[in-house]
């Protein structure tokens, strides 16, 4: 007979223990280890439970909510979302909230969780990890203890924990109570397996990481790092960070907006800040901030993509909308029931500035017609009735003809298309190009954008405004027009009633006259929540972004408050400048800067080789040193090796994921990705294979599609070529 088993032993001491470690880690059960912890971890998912429970109950009293006053209506639909976002954030954990604890020296235990959860009394069972006080648990160090003398980790697997670690910041005597291991934390949760979902690694931030993740939010900040240094996870972190804890942000004031280089990069993250207990934040590649984005075209002509990716063509949609807003040089007369009425050039050249200069074009029409029928009933006679002959100028056809004439409604499509189509256009509104750059640029009137052409679109769609929104006002005009006569038509049938004081009374009410006619907001059209403006953007894979793109974050973040994550080695058409001259120049300022230079991930054997791979072509750049090994040799095999080097891999591991990245991309299914390098970038995974790299082609951007593949490994790279 063996000896008794440890889950046997623990379930003795612990009516409902968490933990359900394996045979092997039989010592980490002792009960003076983990006893005080499963107690504690108990009342934890007892008391989530609870909360839950206790929020279905207010969701649905807030539903059967019957209070129909306007202002009413909208506290509840708010209180609705907000206990229901509560619910869903919490029922994502039972007691695998918790991250882990510290111990003080001065003896005091704190649990650290995804979440803060109190018991029914207000006292802090755990606290939530973006606050002042869990510091210490990502940021101490043996030089740094920040008044610790322990840390405990735990591996959570279905909400049991399958192990822990602690760190002492002193002699071991200090701390009797210690599962000591040879392994920290933070490298034994980087071997566990991946999936497609990026899993949350808060219980794996590092120092260097964490003083990113917590660094405020005024002015651009450039976090910068090789592969595998832990880039994507300090944007993501920081995101969830500043939405707690920075004044500017907290509570999802003014927005976030993460934008990712690609849509396997968003599926791969998505549950990441929900998992953190942040739901609402915007996702979005560049493509998705234009409507046409999904549609458009590569730029086949690699001339024209470098042209268009200057921040110069984004600026000359000024001068082509301006071309539109040039006031007639040549007056007409209009007849009116008083006589006939000059409309001079001046009277135009007026109207126009009253709207001031930028202003959203298609927008503002309504305003040049009002300022100018105004300068006209000021040049009638006196004895003229100012409303009488407004009413006549806004019925006149040849006054309305002119004012489409001179101010016409413009889609931005069809302006991008004549900026391409008509050379004297184009000449006009960018003088500086060269006749062979404007025979470059030169496409059919009617041609689909490409993807370069996005940001001029994009900076053409908010100059010019929606050219549909003169109607869409006119029809919502009219419609509260019919409700206030409807309105009119209720006063006078309850007015003829006995009870006339009290009906007055009532009626006179602002609510009740909120009920009758909604005049609470004006059909603006579809809201477009990509629009902005938001209080804070985080750019992953920053640096891809030409400086075209730049400005269509630029223009949705006027505050300029930026997290800025990239690494210079892995920018496919070079990165000569430094971050600080980038920024500058596109528009930015001088960024903060912070550099990860430890690689967590790519183990050592898979950094050997993609090491010289891409310093071949840069020889001085900055390669992250990895800290561990895989025990996995790099492989190196034939193509058509593919199918055995998969089947093999899958047949010995029950978990993680694969990917295999060259120039030919297949489908795959949840645990076999096949993608282009560019299409991996930013991924992770346990196993990949890495086809005929030298196709990928010569030069810098060669290098860095062969750098990029060999690094989105955490344990095996296998090397296939002919």
């Amino acid at each position: 007979m063996g000896a008794p088993s440890h889950r046997t032993e623990l379930e003795s001491h612990l009516p409902n223990p968490v933990f359900d470690l394996p045979d092997r880690l039989a010592d980490k059960t002792d009960p003076g280890l983990i006893a005080a912890d499963a107690e504690h971890l108990a009342r934890v998912a007892d008391r989530v439970a609870g909360q839950i429970t206790d929020l279905r109950a207010q969701l649905d009293a807030a539903r059967r909510s019957t209070d129909v006053r306007v202002g009413a209506g909208l506290e509840r639909d708010q209180e609705i979302r907000r206990l229901g976002a509560r619910i869903r954030t919490l029922s994502r954990f039972g007691a695998d909230v918790c991250l882990g604890r510290v111990v003080g020296a001065d003896g005091s235990t704190t649990y650290v969780g995804r979440l803060g959860v109190s018991d029914e009394d207000g006292a802090p069972l755990l606290i939530d990890w973006r606050t002042p006080e869990a510091a210490p648990f990502f940021a101490a160090t043996l030089a740094e203890p920040m008044g610790l003398v322990s840390r405990r980790h735990y591996r959570w697997s279905r909400e049991r924990i399958v192990d822990f670690w602690d760190e002492l910041f002193g002699p071991a005597a200090d701390e009797p109570t210690a599962a000591l291991d040879s392994q920290s934390a933070f490298i034994a949760g980087l071997g566990a397996s991946r999936s497609p979902k990026m899993a949350s690694v808060l219980g794996t931030i590092a120092a260097d990481q964490d003083l990113a993740i917590r660094a405020d939010s005024h002015g651009p900040l450039v976090v910068d790092g090789g592969p595998g240094t832990g880039k994507t996870v300090v944007a993501l972190h920081r995101a969830a960070y500043l939405l707690y804890a920075d004044p500017r942000l907290k509570g999802n004031r003014g927005g976030v907006l993460i934008v990712g280089p690609h849509r396997p990069y968003l599926s791969y993250i998505s549950d990441v800040l929900p998992s953190l207990g942040e739901e609402g934040v915007a996702t979005c590649t560049l493509t998705d901030l234009v409507p046409a984005g999904e549609s458009a075209l590569p730029e086949s002509d690699p001339v024209v993509a470098q042209l268009k990716s200057s921040s110069a063509l984004v600026g000359a949609v000024d001068a082509a909308v301006a071309f539109y807003e040039e006031p007639p040089t040549e007056g007409f007369e209009i007849d009116t029931p008083w006589g006939e009425l000059w409309v001079s050039p001046a009277d135009w050249a007026e109207a126009f500035a009253a709207v001031g200069p930028g202003a959203v074009h298609n927008e503002v029409r309504e305003d040049v017609r009002d300022a100018l029928l105004e300068i006209l009933i000021a040049k009638a006679e006196p004895e003229v009735p100012g409303a009488r002959l407004r009413t006549a100028l806004e019925a006149d056809s040849e006054l309305a003809r002119a004012l489409r004439r001179s101010w016409p409604m413009i889609d931005p499509a069809d302006l991008l298309s004549d900026l391409w189509a008509v050379p004297a256009y184009l000449r006009r509104c960018a003088p500086w190009l060269t006749a062979d750059e404007m025979r470059a640029l030169r496409c059919p009137e009617g041609s689909r954008p490409t993807v370069s052409d996005l940001p001029i679109l994009d900076a053409a769609r908010r100059r010019l405004g929606d050219p549909d929104v003169t109607r869409r006002r006119r029809r919502r005009t009219a419609e509260l027009r019919e409700q206030r006569r409807v309105r009119d038509d209720v006063v006078d049938e309850l007015m003829a009633g006995d009870d006339r004081e009290s009906l007055v009374s009532m009626l006179r009410a602002e609510d009740i006259q909120g009920v009758i006619v909604d005049e609470s907001g004006v059909d603006d059209g579809p809201v477009d929540p990509l629009a902005g403006p938001f209080a804070h953007i985080v750019v992953d894979e920053a640096q891809d972004l030409t400086d075209a793109q730049w400005q269509m974050l630029l223009s949705r973040c006027p505050s300029r408050s930026f997290t800025i994550v990239g690494d210079r080695a892995q920018s496919r058409a070079g990165f000569r400048e430094t971050w600080a001259e980038r920024m500058e120049r596109v528009g930015l300022g001088t960024p903060r800067r912070t550099t990860l230079r430890v690689n967590y991930r790519t183990p050592e054997e898979a950094m050997a080789e993609a090491g010289p791979a891409i310093r071949a072509a840069l020889p001085d750049v900055e390669v992250p040193e990895s800290i561990r090994a895989s025990g996995h040799p790099v492989i190196r095999a034939g193509t058509a090796e593919l199918d055995q080097v998969l089947s093999g891999w899958l047949a010995s591991n029950a978990e993680g994921t694969a990917c295999v990245i060259g120039t030919e991309v297949r489908r795959g299914d949840d645990r076999v990705r096949f993608l282009s390098p560019v299409e991996a970038k930013g991924l992770e995974f346990d196993l990949v294979v890495v086809v005929d790299p030298a196709q990928f082609g010569d030069g810098i951007g060669g290098a860095v599609d062969r750098y990029v593949a060999m690094t989105r490994t955490t344990s095996q790279l296998v090397l296939l070529a002919d």
